[in-house]
């Protein structure tokens, strides 16, 4: 099945999946693409189907875009999973929301071990009910040795509340005379994050045609590339996440200075 998906020809291109893949692979690759994984609700609702079936669809979208991240060789995949302000939804969609993280890695668990792919977690994790926790742990165990791709999941993540715990902690360690006023930069901001030991994106995607960024990784997206596309989540495929990688490629990086130190 992966064979024939690789041999498959893109819309509107004349190269097969295999070949686009090859050709991003020799040129400059993102390190760290985060992904808002948005519309599946929409994706839903035009089929008249009811939410949790377009939740239930981008779950194995998810599956597909970790398996080519992890061929591309990217090394961190981090997906916004569950919000802080998601809490607000139906009780009847968020308890479907807070099963799927089980049903997901019991399903596909072998083969992200297989693949060696290696689960993490940012977020508020003790807040999640016991079930969720349970599943998410088990994958996180289970591929701690791990060394490829690291399958970053947002649960219960919400940027503004990282920031606020990040400057409790700091101002703690100051109180306690840890630490003073003139120790506090830019770097001690970084290592007290939640993605502390993970590299900062280069590329963001969303999907689903919106083109904000939902209290998501605010910190840590300051030089970020951003890709915006109106393809809702479930029908985000494989050309689809070459497409973003692609136009990333043609970008000139600055990082704020004059002459481009990316150029490709």
């Amino acid at each position: 099945m992966l064979e024939k998906l690789l041999r498959k020809k893109t819309k509107g291109s004349d190269l097969s999946i295999s070949d686009r893949i090859k050709n991003v692979k020799s040129r400059t690759i993102p390190s760290h693409v985060a992904i808002i994984m948005d519309g599946n609700g929409r994706w839903a609702k035009q089929r008249s189907l009811p939410r949790i079936a377009g939740h239930h669809e981008g779950m194995k979208t998810v599956r597909k875009i970790t398996r080519i991240a992890n061929d591309i060789g990217i090394k961190v995949l981090t997906l916004y999973a569950f919000s802080t302000e998601n809490w607000k939804r139906p009780k009847m969609e968020i308890d479907f929301l807070m099963k799927l993280p089980g049903e997901f890695l019991s399903t596909y668990l072998p083969e992200l071990i297989e693949q060696n792919v290696k689960v993490e977690t940012i977020g508020n994790f003790d807040a999640l009910p016991p079930h969720t926790k349970e599943a998410i742990l088990k994958a996180v165990e289970a591929t701690s040795m791990n060394t490829g791709l690291v399958l970053n999941f947002a649960m219960n993540y919400g940027s503004r509340l990282e920031i606020v715990e990040t400057v409790k902690e700091i101002v703690q360690l100051t109180a306690n005379n840890q630490l003073s006023i003139d120790d506090i930069n830019e770097s001690l901001i970084d290592a007290h994050l939640m993605t502390s030991h993970l590299p900062e994106p280069d590329l963001l995607i969303r999907t689903s045609g919106e083109v904000r960024l939902s209290n998501f990784m605010l910190w840590q997206l300051a030089y970020s590339e951003f890709s915006f596309t109106d393809v809702l989540w479930p029908d985000f495929d494989e050309s689809c996440m070459l497409n973003a990688i692609e136009e990333f490629q043609k970008r000139n990086r600055r990082f704020g200075s004059v002459e481009g130190d990316n150029e490709l």
